[in-house]
């Protein structure tokens, strides 16, 4: 046996594991934390399956199980006012400047809102071009809806309206669900106050944030009866009008991830050649690999910062970009959040039979989603049920609609989550881009692992292995 050419080999060998060490750890801990990091989503999934099972197999019986249902839908509505305002206040109130200012940010704004627009205007066209609930299905799913909200009895110019939606007469009326978006921007200018008063303010500051963490922990309490309140909602809706709404949910799950699977390869791909032409496509798909598993493992963009950050540095992306662009995307910028609100946006248009279908119509839902994404979407906790209250307050649904959001907002959050991350990640290069011209990826870039060998190191190690076998 050559022990020479075995040795060179070991060599080889260490020198890989070494390398791959803390990617092997990372991956093998995502594995044995994959029940704890998805035990939420399969749960409320689960109990949505066995709802709609237990609604086939009862019938119009199963209306028995509405009061459960409706018990879960009043905790989220007792617990929404104050979920809203001190989750935005405490989250404005606390927010620190990130490390470069100035071109940086300005830079990230603008990128965030030009591939929000492109997420935007995917939602649109293919939910404009495929009906996401059929009119027979619809008019069965509205009927089991209750709202005591009533009909505008006067058309109102988009100025009043816009008034009216931003403002209340009346500070008591801020504190009511119906009222939410005058509610979030209180909340905000409250936090920017506390934020520019400073020291002064702590002392409230902290008394929010203690009452914040005691409304997340109430919460996470209605969210440990979310299963049973959902399935019994879900079994009543099943049990009435049978499998025909199962399918219109089904269908845009199906549908909703076709289209982020196409969004993923296709819009992202056109992203990284963009920032970096060919080297910036393979950069790209080379390193991205761990964001895509992390955000699908944890279906949670906050538990998938460090990761993406890594990538993106591997990219080629400059470390301080990185480690702003990252943080700040994964509160301001969610392409698969801004698609999953258009179809939340259209599944309602459709069930609703509402006109939405002109100029003035799509402005609405873009400005709605992007409102509804871009704003509440820095709320660490509870921005998903934020985000669908908006949608319903400022399109005009009734409030009895949430159920049917947070079922979809349940079904696709996977994909959703996955295009949130992963969109950070190309939109960091195209930050890069901007910031620090066409040339960006050959200044800095982690190069991949057969990049990394010296051929004259190999050349070396052959003439020696020659020198010895002699």
């Amino acid at each position: 046996m050559d022990f020479s050419k075995l040795s060179v080999y070991n060599c080889g060998f260490t020198y890989l594991l070494i390398l791959s060490k803390k990617e092997y750890d990372v991956k093998r801990g995502e594995e044995m934390n994959f029940w704890k990091n998805y035990k939420s989503t399969i749960i409320l999934i689960g109990s949505l399956i066995i709802g709609a099972i237990i609604g086939l197999v009862m019938g119009e019986d199963a209306s028995v199980l509405a009061p459960l249902g409706t018990l879960f839908m009043n905790m989220m509505f007792v617990l929404i006012v104050p979920l809203i305002f001190l989750t935005i206040t405490t989250s404005i109130a606390k927010i620190k400047e990130p490390k470069r200012l100035g071109k940086l940010i300005r830079t990230t704004v603008l990128v965030f809102v030009i591939t929000s627009l492109v997420a935007v205007v995917v939602g649109l066209i293919t939910t404009y071009s495929y009906r996401l609930v059929s009119m027979e299905n619809g008019k069965e799913i509205l009927s089991t809806l209750t709202t005591d909200v009533e009909e505008p009895t006067e058309e109102l110019d988009i100025l009043n309206r816009t008034v009216q939606a931003i403002s209340v007469d009346d500070f008591a009326k801020i504190l009511s669900k119906e009222n939410i978006l005058a509610l979030v921007i209180v909340s905000m200018f409250v936090g920017i106050a506390i934020s520019k008063v400073g020291k002064d303010a702590e002392g409230l500051l902290n008394v929010l944030d203690g009452a914040n963490k005691v409304v997340l922990k109430l919460v996470d309490f209605a969210f440990i009866y979310a299963p049973i309140g959902l399935g019994a909602y879900f079994a009543n809706m099943v049990g009435t009008f049978g499998s025909q709404i199962v399918t219109s949910y089904f269908t845009t799950f199906i549908y909703y991830t076709i289209i982020a699977v196409a969004f993923y390869f296709i819009i992202y791909s056109l992203y990284a050649y963009l920032a970096a032409g060919k080297k910036g496509f393979k950069a790209f798909w080379s390193n991205i690999a761990g964001s895509t598993a992390t955000s699908i493992s944890t279906c949670s963009s906050a538990a998938s910062i460090p990761m993406n950050i890594k990538c993106a540095k591997d990219m080629g992306v400059s470390d301080d970009i990185a480690e702003t662009v990252i943080p700040l995307g994964t509160s301001f910028h969610k392409d698969g959040s801004i698609i999953g609100s258009v179809f939340k946006i259209m599944f309602l248009v459709y069930l609703f039979s509402s006109d939405v279908f002109t100029l003035s119509g799509i402005l609405k839902v873009t400005g709605v989603a992007l409102v509804a994404n871009l704003l509440v979407a820095a709320v660490p906790v509870g921005g998903g049920t934020i985000s669908e209250m908006l949608i319903i307050t400022m399109m005009g649904f009734p409030v009895a609609a949430l159920p049917i959001l947070t079922i979809i907002a349940t079904i696709i959050d996977a994909p959703a989550t996955l295009l949130n991350v992963t969109g950070d990640a190309a939109s960091s290069m195209l930050v890069n881009r901007i910031m620090e011209g066409k040339n960006w990826i050959n200044k800095k870039r982690k190069p991949t692992l057969v990049e990394s060998v010296n051929p004259e190191d190999i050349k070396t190690i052959k003439k020696s292995n020659k020198s010895k076998q002699k």
